[in-house]
């Protein structure tokens, strides 16, 4: 019996591409499972509730039964770290060194975070609640303490010329700095070199500057040397020193997040240095440069030495910044607090609690003002630019029109026609091999 030779393979079948056989799952061993890869476990949660527990009772007995300790924050202080060792030891029975690590750096930093939002509910829940007696009141927001005194009652006497200082005060402040904070950061980004590494330290230096000082730096040069005598407008110098170099450094810090490339592309197109910051820079930082304004705000809005060494004090109302002392907010608050009569303490506190509301509607303003994100403009905005782009269209068709007109003296052709024009064509020389080279 012979054997027929086998036939050499097609090219269709040298071509065919041979998948590799799929190969099965491997199979876990028993008693084995796959751990999961949420970022909270049940672990983790028993271990918290555990370590809470077991520091509330260790320093309940410690505190109790063993040591002469007592105090709610002693109480806490050692619950807390009894509470950081227990959670420790439970973790690092399931995990290793740098995981615990993190645990403990992750707990820490919630507990940081957990104070700091306790702590500010507590200031403004205890503040209206001691000022609740005043706040009612609708003579509070609509007078003046001119016809009011220690003795009287809450309805009598108000705080609006303190209210009418403050926002004088800070306006004129923001007029001053804003546009003198901006210009210095673009200056300390865009302009490098050895002076602006010498007014950054300057700037970074001022920021920790008492207000105290610069209460007293304005009251030596505008009140003594210059004359203008204690008014709003030197209150408003006072704040402006504490304010400009924290919007300029907080400025400093949003304008150089933002891209270079941006500039570069800027620059590309051939804009100069100053247009560059101006329509690229700045529109771009702009909820960032909002932020540092609104710190800047906060700065200003609350001091009250300066005022006081600068403005002076008084219970009439005085509108006018220019002339005569005028009171603030926060100067106001002391002088009422300090006062051992409870109607005038209420007072206190209820100005205390006008000027958070009044810091916090300054701080919405703002946000509405400048909180838009980059390139995003109002309708008012969006119809400007529409309306601008048209009359560019119209002007740039005329100058077309008479371009032809005046080269050709006749007028110029139908868009349509010129639309459909043949493209001139252009001829090509034809090239001949070259035979020298093999």
């Amino acid at each position: 019996m012979t054997l027929a030779p086998e036939s050499p393979p097609s090219v269709a079948e040298e071509r065919r591409t041979v998948l590799p056989a799929s190969r099965p799952r491997p199979v876990e061993p028993a008693g084995e499972r796959r751990r999961s890869l949420a970022l909270r476990r049940a672990t983790d949660t028993y271990a918290l509730l555990g370590s809470g527990a077991a520091a509330a009772s260790l320093t309940a007995l410690l505190f109790v039964w063993l040591l002469p300790f007592n105090g709610v924050i002693g109480f806490l202080v050692v619950a807390y770290a009894l509470f950081l060792g227990l959670y420790a030891l439970l973790v690092s029975f399931d995990e290793d060194g740098p995981t615990v690590r993190d645990r403990l750096a992750g707990v820490v930093v919630r507990t940081v975070g957990l104070v700091m939002v306790v702590a500010l509910a507590f200031v403004i829940v205890y503040t209206l609640w001691e000022g609740r007696r005043a706040l009612p009141h609708l003579n509070f927001f609509t007078e003046d303490m001119t016809l009011a005194g220690p003795l009287d009652p809450l309805s009598a006497g108000g705080i609006l010329h303190a209210i009418v200082g403050t926002l004088e005060q800070i306006l004129i402040a923001l007029v001053l700095t804003v546009p003198a904070g901006l210009v210095c950061a673009v200056f300390l980004n865009e302009v490098p070199g050895r002076f602006a590494r010498f007014v950054r330290t300057i700037v970074e230096a001022m920021t920790a500057l008492p207000s105290i000082v610069a209460g007293l730096f304005i009251y030596a040069t505008a009140i003594l040397a210059l004359g203008i005598g204690k008014s709003g407008l030197a209150a408003s110098l006072a704040l402006g020193v504490m304010m400009l170099p924290i919007i300029i450094r907080a400025a400093d810090v949003v304008i150089r997040l933002v891209p270079g490339s941006l500039r570069e592309a800027s620059y590309a197109l051939g804009t100069s240095r100053w247009r560059t910051a101006w329509h690229v820079v700045l529109p771009t930082a702009r909820s960032g440069l909002t932020t540092s304004v609104i710190l800047g705000t906060a700065r200003g809005v609350g001091e009250t030495s300066p005022v006081l060494l600068t403005a002076g004090f008084t219970a009439e109302m005085n509108a006018d910044p220019f002339n005569g002392p005028q009171v603030s907010l926060p100067l106001a608050t002391f002088e009422f607090v300090k006062s051992p009569e409870p109607a005038m303490i209420a007072r206190g506190f209820g100005t205390a609690a006008t000027l958070m509301a009044l810091v916090l509607l300054l701080f919405v303003l703002a946000r509405l003002i400048g909180g838009r994100a980059p390139g995003k403009l109002t309708r008012r905005q969006t119809h400007r630019r529409v309306l601008a782009s048209r009359r560019d269209a119209e002007r740039f068709a005329g100058r077309t029109h008479t371009r032809t007109h005046t080269g050709t003296g006749t007028a110029a052709p139908a868009p349509a026609a010129a639309a459909t024009s043949p493209a001139p064509t252009f001829p090509v020389p034809a090239v001949k091999p070259d035979r020298s080279t093999p």
